[in-house]
């Protein structure tokens, strides 16, 4: 209760101080050069450059000057305390870890990476798992909320997750981070960047290897370690010639190794359980600005690769052992055509060829060599053709409208029709935005759902999403600072489970979340920075003539909230701290038959973050987490990390 205290008078702190000291800033329309200068360009939301204060969209940004100061491991951390989402992990960094919107599942959620789609092809429902993607040449991430199939197309339900790559810029530079810390965790980067005239390019290789602690959480007296090692490159690399054609080739490279444990600390610890993961991605693009910008085109294709293996074998207690193989891949053609009819409207027009493919296994055995269960996906796939069109529209600098529509038509059924509504009006004289958005999503059926040998159902109907956000945003330039509030509802409809009654997949389930998200961000000088947020989401089923009609959906919090501040006493020296509250949720309790709901406790964590620039080529860090040594558990019977430290060496050559 004293955490849910200290984050109220935070807020109650901070809210009317910003308020009440610039309530006499007044900014006139007119002002051209003071209305822009507190608000980022974003791509994500139209799939064009645009001043966040033109869209209606619900984004947020985590820029390269947050990313680099924060000293973060991985993504997966950087985005566990922004506005909107909550999280779950099954144990260490090294075990499955993913992101929930706005409360829908966490396959709701498209996550790209420099325009490739990251969603797991061999996964039964298309998730995203964050556990192995490291912060190496990250530049930025946008996080885009509501429905967005109109530009984005299957699995962005809920949103869009868009991870964007550093560029190379200026003389060759060379990067070698080296860290290390608690549990046996190491950590090295080598990296190279810059531009030779027209050509710039990025790279970076790197390991990240630790012992871990036990996945099934020690709470219920595991105590055998479960480690991972990741290996991950990225590279990209871009010509721009006579600054009206621009090529770019990015391509990712992932194998990792991982300890488990299954189902949770009720079942204990399993030193046998394993999984491994290779991935491959490449993405190369071409832009063409033709008509002194009036007609600019984007061409891309891009090709994903992703194979996972699980297994474990037999224990004393335990004659059973496993083994299973997924495999997936993606091939996508895509071309988009900007068109600006006049200063104030820009269209966008778009087609889209998709092709996925996979095969996966699953076998269970008993020793020596019985086989009690096979599951298997033979070699199948499916492709989608898209064309979307967007138009955005200006009124006397001061109203914003963005129209999408889109048409995709899959190869086993019927179209899809999607559509956006983005209206946002700014008055200036107080400035004050009022912005809404109004949409639709749909996710495709998984090759898994559709093939599976049990469960498989060539009947499946896409699953589909409406969803209705309104807002209020207000911003005190004088002070740089932004305040907002948006409420939303989601309703989710023919999502997908498995009937074991019947042996088949089923679109069954319906789903409605809604809820409130407040934010501030102010920068009043450059050295300084706070981020505040806080998200209210209930999220119910809401499936007919179902027990669990009402009920709360598993593992999301209806309370979330975060704070950062970041500090730069001196040029060369920062210092950041985060909060991050995650309110009381849901769990199912599996250690027992018939199944239960248990409630998980909500917790607070601490982490603070520090570097020191000793000379223009050497940087020193520290990072702490989870500094209160908080006990918590973000699924039930999975281990979480204590306190922990960890501290490196950067140079820069």
């Amino acid at each position: 209760m004293y955490k849910t205290k200290f984050l109220l008078v935070l807020f109650g702190f901070l809210v009317p101080f910003h308020f009440n000291f610039s309530q006499n800033s007044v900014i006139q329309k007119t002002d051209s050069a003071g209305f822009y200068k507190l608000n980022d360009v974003v791509v994500t939301a139209t799939k064009t450059q645009t001043s966040t204060i033109e869209i209606a969209n619900s984004i947020s940004v985590i820029d390269s000057e947050q990313i680099s100061n924060s000293n973060a491991n991985n993504v997966f951390d950087l985005l566990k305390n922004e506005i909107g989402i909550s999280y779950t992990r099954q144990g260490g960094n090294g075990t499955l870890s993913n992101i929930n919107i706005r409360g829908a599942n966490n396959s709701h959620t498209l996550v790209l990476i420099d325009g490739v789609e990251m969603n797991l092809i061999n996964d039964p429902s298309g998730v995203y798992d964050f556990s192995a993607l490291p912060i190496d040449n990250v530049d930025r991430i946008e996080i885009l909320r509501g429905p967005q199939s109109t530009l984005y197309g299957s699995d962005a339900l809920a949103g869009v997750i868009n991870i964007i790559t550093k560029k190379g810029n200026g003389s060759p530079k060379f990067s070698l981070l080296t860290e290390g810390g608690s549990y046996e965790t190491y950590k090295g980067i080598i990296g190279l960047s810059g531009s030779i005239q027209k050509l710039n390019y990025s790279a970076t290789i790197s390991r990240t290897q630790s012992d871990g602690y036990s996945s099934a959480s020690e709470k219920y007296g595991n105590t055998e370690k479960d480690g991972y090692n990741f290996n991950n490159a990225s590279a990209f690399i871009g010509y721009n010639l006579a600054n009206i054609i621009e090529f770019n080739l990015y391509t990712r490279f992932l194998k990792s190794e991982s300890d488990n444990d299954q189902f949770g600390g009720m079942f204990g610890d399993d030193p046998t359980y394993k999984t491994k993961q290779e991935e491959f991605s490449i993405r190369g693009e071409s832009k063409v600005k033709l008509f002194d910008d009036r007609w600019n085109q984007k061409i891309g294709l891009s090709y994903i690769k992703n194979v996972r293996k699980n297994s474990f074998d037999t224990l004393l207690a335990n004659p059973y052992y496993s083994k299973s193989f997924y495999d997936g891949r993606k091939y996508k053609l895509d071309w988009q055509n900007d068109f600006q009819l006049g200063k104030f409207n820009l269209l966008t027009a778009g087609i889209e060829f998709e092709r996925e493919e996979s095969e996966s296994e699953y076998l269970y055995y008993k020793f020596p060599d019985t086989l009690v269960f096979s599951s298997l996906q033979p070699f199948n796939y499916a492709h989608i053709f898209s064309a979307y069109l967007q138009d955005q529209l200006k009124l006397d600098e001061s109203f914003f409208l963005s129209l999408g529509l889109r048409y995709d038509q899959h190869n086993l059924f019927d179209s899809k029709l999607t559509y956006r509504i983005s209206p946002a009006y700014m008055l200036w004289e107080s400035g004050t935005k009022f912005k809404m958005n109004i949409g639709t999503g749909f996710k495709s059926p998984s090759l898994f759902y559709l093939y599976e040998s049990y469960f498989g159902n060539k009947d499946l109907r896409p699953e589909k999403s409406f969803g209705i956000d309104a807002g209020i945003e207000q911003y005190f330039f004088s002070l740089n600072t932004t305040v907002g509030i948006t409420g939303f509802y989601n309703r989710f409809e023919d999502l997908i489970i498995v009937d074991y009654s019947q042996y088949k997949s089923i679109n069954i389930n319906r789903a409605v979340t809604k809820g409130a998200e407040f934010y501030l961000q102010t920068k009043p000088f450059d050295n300084f920075e706070i981020k505040l947020n806080y998200t209210f989401t209930e999220s119910k089923g809401a499936s007919k003539n179902s027990e669990s009609s009402g009920e709360k959906l598993l593992r999301r919090p209806e309370n979330k909230g975060g704070f950062y501040v970041s500090y730069s006493f001196i040029p060369q020296a920062n210092i950041n701290t985060e909060v991050i509250w995650v309110g009381a949720r849901d769990d199912m309790d599996f250690s027992s038959y018939p199944y239960k709901r248990v409630e998980l406790k909500e917790y607070f964590l601490l982490n603070v973050s520090t570097h020191l620039d000793v000379f223009e080529f050497l940087r020193l860090n520290l990072r702490a987490e989870n500094l209160l040594d908080t006990k918590y558990e973000d699924a039930l019977g999975y281990g979480t990390a204590g306190l922990s430290f960890y501290g490196g060496i950067k140079l820069v050559l």
